[in-house]
């Protein structure tokens, strides 16, 4: 299998004019293998089928017996020890899976006796395994994030769709943000977004970013040796579980639906026995989690977020699509960025998170959380159409008032708009109670209205307990005159035609 460098080398030459003939003698290739490379549109990459054996879910088992110093068991007594367990193939598998754990048997310490756990709080392992998945009635390339805690077991996952510098970096802070504390060390693989070079005997050259957000968490990263996962000591193999119990037959609307039940799904298995330690990784952590160092105040950002300015109807445009944020960043410039591929963080200028939004693959959509619009929800409508609409759905008597006032009042959605303004001040139970004693005393003008309230509400609302259920029941919160009293408050703000 040629690399990336055979690749360039190879393309190189060719468009410097040299033949596919000489290429192959210099390079000491085949010419097919030479005009397969200059064929090829991006970067050759290796992909290793796999082909399940019987002994697949014996292998931890496997090691244990073979690599740990207090067993040191042969092939044949391996062989016989696994038939206990239900084993039922023949002992070649065993023998082949054994030489390739003999390099790592030679660098075990002769003086090792037993096996050493890590120390509560020291480590957690951190990888990734990619799967395809029905998303939205399409099938995706999703991938799982894991991080472990290499002591008590306990595991947090998050789904992306990329494994972008800036995906991973965010993975590894949620992760250690649902385990609830962060490790000394994070055991990797040699991933090319936090690791440059791992050459044997020779200092592992961490990406800067990745040393940055360390330094910002306060853990350290610590690299196995390249295409040797094995030497991470304790080898936590979640992915092949993942898949089965919970990849296999589902399906989910949104990335947003995956990952929520993904979490869901890790909070069960947590509960779990884990098969080596044979303890419950929850009840476990509860030992490990006061080692654990404190989680940051603020995330770590890596990329320059990209500006832009809230528009009046409290929206941000991204690429085509328009997304809420809170109604107080109104005409106000606000920064973005893009995570896990499928995710929209907004953040203010003081890069505090004010928005999360999952992406709309469509153009020209509107992505609202109406939440976002409480601070002007109950202001009161100028639309002459919205303030009937508003006044009789807050108010029982409100179309019984509108119909009575037709012919009565010049505006009537004037004085209905301003009835409205009193939701500010006073219990809306009690303001249908307040309505319907003016309209039995023809009483229609908001200036005569707010009179009755000034000088009469209290009598009102407590002579009118026997009224309909549907308007008398506001007063069931009412026992005490001094609580109405309470409720009185100076109307004078709306005093002088305000509109």
């Amino acid at each position: 299998m040629k690399d990336l460098h055979d690749w360039n080398v190879v393309k190189k030459l060719h468009k410097e004019g040299v033949s596919i003939k000489a290429i192959a003698r210099n390079l000491k290739m085949s010419k097919n293998t030479v005009k397969r490379l200059i064929k090829l549109k991006k970067e050759p990459k290796y992909h290793r089928d796999y082909y399940p054996t019987k002994i697949d879910e014996y292998k931890d088992q496997i090691r244990e017996w073979y690599l740990n110093p207090k067993y040191d068991f042969i092939g044949t007594r391996i062989h016989r020890e696994l038939k206990k367990f239900g084993y039922t193939g023949s002992i070649n598998p065993i023998y082949r899976y054994l030489k390739t754990l003999k390099e790592e048997k030679s660098e075990i310490s002769k003086k090792a006796t037993v096996r050493i756990e890590t120390p509560y709080g020291d480590q957690a392992q951190f990888d990734w395994s990619p799967y395809k998945i029905m998303i939205g009635g399409k099938l995706t390339e999703v991938y799982c994030l894991t991080m472990i805690l290499s002591t008590s077991r306990k595991k947090a996952i998050v789904f992306s769709k990329t494994v972008d510098g800036d995906s991973i970096y965010e993975g590894i802070q949620e992760l250690f943000n649902d385990l609830g504390g962060i490790t000394k060390e994070i055991i990797i693989d040699n991933p090319k977004t936090l690791v440059i070079s791992n050459e044997k005997e020779k200092e592992v050259r961490y990406n800067e970013s990745a040393l940055r957000l360390c330094m910002h968490l306060g853990t350290e990263l610590n690299a196995c040796r390249p295409y040797r996962a094995r030497t991470k000591g304790k080898i936590e193999k979640p992915y092949q579980y993942i898949e089965e119990q919970f990849i296999k037959g589902n399906s989910f609307k949104t990335m947003t639906e995956l990952n929520k039940a993904g979490k869901e799904f890790i909070r069960q298995w947590n509960k779990e026995i884990h098969g080596t330690t044979k303890r419950i990784p929850d009840e476990m952590f509860l030992e490990e989690i006061e080692y654990l160092l404190p989680l940051p105040s603020r995330k770590f950002v890596n990329t320059n977020l990209q500006q832009r300015k809230v528009s009046l109807d409290s929206l941000v445009s991204v690429d085509g699509n328009k997304y809420s944020v809170p109604v107080k960043y109104v005409d106000k410039l606000v920064k973005i960025r893009k995570v896990y591929g499928y995710k929209l963080e907004i953040y203010s200028e003081e890069l505090d998170l004010i928005a999360e939004h999952e992406i709309v693959e469509d153009k020209g959509k509107n992505k609202v959380v109406e939440d976002h619009y409480r601070d002007i929800k109950g202001l009161v409508p100028k639309s002459i159409p919205e303030i009937k609409r508003q006044f009789v759905s807050t108010f029982e008597l409100g179309m019984k008032y509108l119909k009575e006032t037709a012919f009565i009042l010049k505006q009537p959605s004037y004085h209905a708009r301003e009835f409205l303004k009193l939701k500010e001040l006073y219990d809306i139970k009690d303001l249908n109670i307040i309505l319907d004693y003016c309209l039995k005393h023809n009483i229609y003008k908001i200036e005569n209205i707010k009179e009755v309230i000034k000088e009469k509400y209290i009598e009102i609302v407590l002579s009118n307990k026997e009224l309909t259920p549907n308007v008398s029941s506001g007063l069931n919160s009412i026992s005490k005159k001094m609580e109405l009293e309470d409720l009185v408050r100076d109307t004078s703000y709306y005093e002088g035609g305000q509109n």
